[in-house]
C-alpha cells in the first residue's frame, strides 16, 4: 500500500497520518509475521523505542493492530485484516520454541469457541508451540 492510501486509512480511523505512523504501518504491512516492539525498532533503525511504542498503542486503541501474547514475554503486534476489528480478525499463531519465530495460522480461527452465558470476549489468544518446519528438519 502506498503512503497516500495508508494516510487515508489512518485518517478514516481518526488518526493523524504522521510520517512515524506511516513508517510503522508500512513496517507491519511488509512483514508476514507479528512483530514485537523491539523488532519494529530494529527494522526501522531511525525511530526511537518510545516513539514506536506510542504509535503501536495508538494503533491498538484504534483497532489498526491487535496484540498477541505468545508466552515469550514479548507482546507482538499484527495489522488487523478487516476494516472493523472484531473477534473474527483473531487467528491462531505458532511459536517455534527453538528459533523463537512466530507464524500466523490464518486458517485457524479460535473465536468460534463458545463461552458461558454473560461472558463477553474482546480478544482471543491461541498459540501453538513446537518446532517450525525449518527447525524440525534439523532434528
Amino acid at each position: 500500500m502506498d503512503n497516500d492510501k495508508i494516510a487515508l486509512l489512518l485518517t478514516h480511523r481518526d488518526i493523524k497520518p504522521t510520517p512515524n505512523r506511516i513508517l510503522v504501518y508500512r513496517t507491519l504491512e511488509r512483514e508476514d509475521r507479528p512483530l514485537a516492539l523491539s523488532d519494529v525498532v530494529d527494522i526501522l533503525g531511525s525511530m526511537d523505542k518510545s516513539s514506536v511504542f506510542r504509535v503501536l498503542v495508538t494503533f491498538l486503541e484504534k483497532d489498526i493492530v491487535h496484540e498477541i501474547d505468545d508466552g515469550s514475554g514479548r507482546i507482538k503486534y499484527e495489522l488487523c485484516r478487516g476494516e472493523h476489528h472484531s473477534l473474527s480478525d483473531m487467528h491462531a499463531h505458532f511459536l517455534c520454541q527453538e528459533c523463537g519465530e512466530i507464524f500466523c495460522l490464518g486458517g485457524i480461527n479460535p473465536s468460534i469457541i463458545e463461552i458461558p452465558e454473560n461472558f463477553v470476549a474482546h480478544t482471543v489468544n491461541f498459540v501453538l508451540k513446537g518446532l517450525c518446519p525449518k527447525c524440525a528438519s534439523r532434528h
